[in-house]
């Protein structure tokens, strides 16, 4: 029919004639969006991006920290059936222990949760999607640990009760060593040979991971480990406070067996397997001291480097 503009084939032509309205588009759009907003309201300006930076490193540092597993600011994680077990037979300190939901039941998954429910520690069950992202994508085979964040005790702490203990005073000072068992070995002598505490700085060295812990046989429960900002500016105020600074070093003359300052307050310090002590540090020891060893080595391994001369100090000693 003329007119019916529904039937098939028929097209609406565009003229100069009345045109349908906008519906109050063009008059809302002229009325403006009010106000600009602030630069840190915008998602893409600097100064939100800025904002945002600064949220999540102070508000869920903690969280990243806990997820990658990574040491010193935050709990550290051990992953995997082997490592776990190992880590509770070492009677680790654990804050909860995870297993993932439909994790195989093998013979070393239930000795894990036997030894779980035997030390009281908390077994939370979540899925691998969580587990993975909680661990940092490390191989967990279905379960993991989460260890408590380590205490350290302040140099000043250290100090004071090294100086109020019975008998005559030993702290170790650890200068740049970066193994954790390294560190381990280290605590576990210094317990074994009475030494106050150990002291280690808080940059470009190992702290008290899981491996330091399971290293040290539980010794890290028994003496303090304190943590410098300034490694060097400590030692300087023990020395001040009247202790002897013995640092080891492979080229000095002095052997530790022979080690005039052994019968008064001493802090003896080793560096790194490779680099040896800091200029700094090799400069504020009142004497350097070497362990002799064949020429066919060139040098030793710094956790049995310490054990050697906390062994000789002792033996001055009694």
């Amino acid at each position: 029919m003329p007119g019916n503009s529904q039937r098939k084939g028929a097209i609406r032509r565009k003229g100069k004639g009345n045109t349908a309205g906008s519906g109050g588009r063009v008059r809302r759009g002229l009325e403006g969006r009010g106000p600009t907003p602030k630069a840190e309201d915008r998602p893409y300006h600097k100064a939100h991006q800025a904002r945002a930076s600064s949220d999540r490193s102070g508000g869920s540092q903690t969280r990243s920290t806990q997820r990658t597993g990574r040491p010193g600011s935050g709990p550290e994680w051990v992953a995997g059936r082997n490592p776990v077990y190992e880590a509770m037979q070492a009677e680790i300190p654990v804050k909860a222990a995870y297993i993932a939901e439909g994790a195989e039941r093998d013979d070393r998954l239930r000795d894990i949760l036997k030894m779980a429910a035997e030390t009281s520690t908390p077994m939370l069950e979540v899925t691998r999607v969580e587990l993975d992202r909680m661990t940092g994508g490390a191989i967990h085979q279905g379960v993991a640990l989460q260890l408590p964040e380590f205490t350290y005790a302040h140099p000043d702490d250290l100090l004071a009760a090294a100086l109020t203990a019975d008998g005559e005073p030993l702290i170790v000072a650890l200068d740049s060593i970066t193994d954790p068992r390294n560190l381990g070995a280290v605590v576990r002598s210094a317990a074994a040979f009475g030494a106050s505490g150990v002291l280690i700085p808080e940059r470009r060295s190992a702290g008290m991971t899981a491996a330091a812990w399971k290293t040290s046989a539980g010794a890290a429960a028994r003496i303090p480990i304190a943590r410098a900002t300034n490694l060097n500016r400590s030692l300087r105020a023990y020395r001040d406070a009247g202790f002897s600074l013995v640092g080891l070093d492979g080229s000095a003359e002095v052997s530790i067996a022979d080690l005039p300052q052994a019968s008064g307050p001493l802090v003896l310090i080793i560096g790194s397997e490779g680099d040896g002590l800091s200029r700094l540090v090799k400069e504020a020891c009142e004497t350097l001291a070497s362990i002799p060893i064949t020429a066919s080595i060139e040098s030793l391994n710094a956790g049995v480097a310490a054990g050697i001369a906390m062994f000789e100090i002792s033996r001055h000693r009694a």
